[in-house]
């Protein structure tokens, strides 16, 4: 019998891998690599910096603990790697949701970008973290319904 996917730890381990994916991406591709804001842009540039830094370590500790209790569920009879991809799916689209919404619009820490229309970008940004998080969703959903039980109390194969 398997858990649910997303009580399986590979589904857990996936969700704070892709979390931690994505808070790289955001770090190394739009702060450090096109320069277009920091964590905290309401301050001076060294604190712009240092808040960078304060993400860029608390990616790197859920990276870490993400992949150890990815390696612990993989030991396990009832590890299915379809589950982590869920997890990791949903990690993704979760963080780009949340950085967008609540960081960018409610909290103000920073914007995707200065001195431009911020429309497309907030659009691109929502969209595309919608569209992981749907993925991840969808595939959760369908790990649920593979491992009902079918007709006469039997299992379906499970991905």
């Amino acid at each position: 019998m398997t858990p649910r996917p997303w009580r399986a730890r590979a589904y857990g381990a996936g969700a704070l891998l892709g979390v931690a994916a994505m808070a790289a991406v955001d770090e190394i591709v739009f702060h450090q690599l096109l320069g277009w804001h920091h964590f905290y842009d309401d301050a001076t540039a060294d604190i712009g910096i240092l808040s960078d830094g304060i993400l860029h370590t608390l990616e790197l500790f859920a990276f870490a603990a993400g992949l150890f209790l990815m390696l612990d569920a993989r030991r396990r009879p009832a590890f299915r790697a379809a589950h982590g991809w869920a997890g990791f799916l949903v990690g993704l689209g979760a963080f780009q949701l949340w950085d967008g919404v609540v960081d960018h619009k409610l909290l103000r820490l920073h914007q995707i970008r200065y001195g431009v229309d911020l429309v497309p970008y907030d659009v691109a940004w929502n969209v595309a973290g919608a569209v992981l998080l749907a993925a991840g969703l969808v595939l959760t959903l369908r790990l649920r319904r593979a491992a009902r039980p079918a007709a006469g109390g039997r299992r379906t194969p499970r991905a």
